[in-house]
């Protein structure tokens, strides 16, 4: 019989007296479960995604639970990839969960973040024709294959790219703002420094957008989700609209690759038959080192 494989997307923002002594526990716990993904632990709090059998995910969230500072812990949990959604398991200690690189500008949701609305209430505002402004806070290659209906890419290719977005977002200053991501950790900081530079009335989906998905799947949101792992998209339902659209031909697909660009690998929308047909092919940001690859 087959074992079953769920992954576990989580964070949490909370003071850690010592991270170090979380790190060797968890490679421990891990190891001992057989279990793999990434997990970054920073003294601002652990931000991970894991892949394991049903029962070695169940015991690992019992197991955090029972710390005090993860009690409350919200855990998104989908379907594996037959334990082969990551490569290895990997638990670093960072000074960050998520890299935002904000220096003296840096933000601690814990006392500066936009207001939490759940699930439930985006339903409504949508349904209802609430006027407010989705800004999507991932990079702009996830954002190709999949995002709200109407929501805002800022044009980040990486989240510390955020201070230099500001302004395209400054039209948004006085109106109603929700930050959406993927699991929520990055519109942690995200939402929180719009506050921190004027914006009157920020928001920001709670649980990211795999919680939405979750309760009304193919609803609001369009195309499919992509994610850090092999897997590396989410479908919403198996009848959806595809946005995504190639970057060699313009076709709907949802298919990733690689830049084949060596140094930068950053992953784009090329559709199966121009990989047949051109190889990889290459980003934006390299597109114009390799003008003859292209034309060819």
């Amino acid at each position: 019989m087959n074992q079953q494989f769920s992954i576990l997307l989580y964070y949490k923002y909370v003071a850690l007296k010592e991270p170090a002594k979380l790190v060797a526990w968890h490679k421990d716990l891990c190891k001992k479960l057989g279990m793999k993904g990434r997990v970054i632990i920073a003294t601002e709090g652990i931000n991970g995604t894991l892949e394991g059998t049903v029962e070695a995910t169940e015991e690992y969230m019992r197991a955090l639970k029972e710390m005090p500072e993860f009690s409350d812990l919200l855990f998104k949990i989908s379907e594996g990839k037959d334990g082969e959604a990551f490569p290895k398991l990997s638990i670093k200690l960072r000074t960050e969960i998520v890299s935002s690189h904000l220096g003296e500008k840096d933000i601690d949701p814990n006392r500066v973040t936009g207001k939490r609305l759940a699930p439930e209430e985006l339903k409504q505002w949508i349904d209802e024709g609430r006027e407010f402004s989705i800004v999507d806070m991932r990079n702009t290659y996830e954002f190709k294959s999949g995002h709200f209906k109407g929501s805002i890419d800022p044009g980040m290719d990486n989240f510390r790219d955020l201070p230099n977005v500001m302004p395209k977002l400054e039209p948004l200053k006085e109106k109603a703002v929700l930050t959406v991501c993927t699991g929520g950790v990055r519109c942690e900081k995200a939402s929180g420094f719009l506050v921190s530079q004027g914006f009157k009335d920020v928001y920001q989906l709670d649980g990211g957008i795999v919680s939405y998905m979750n309760k009304y799947p193919g609803k609001d949101f369009l195309g499919a989700l992509y994610v850090f792992d092999k897997r590396l998209t989410i479908e919403t339902t198996k009848d959806r609209e595809i946005v995504g659209r190639c970057d060699q031909c313009d076709t709907a697909t949802e298919h990733y690759v690689n830049c084949a660009n060596m140094g930068c690998h950053d992953h784009i929308l090329v559709c199966e038959s121009c990989v047949e047909r051109k190889g990889q092919g290459y980003c934006a940001k390299c597109a114009h080192l390799f003008q003859s690859k292209v034309a060819a």
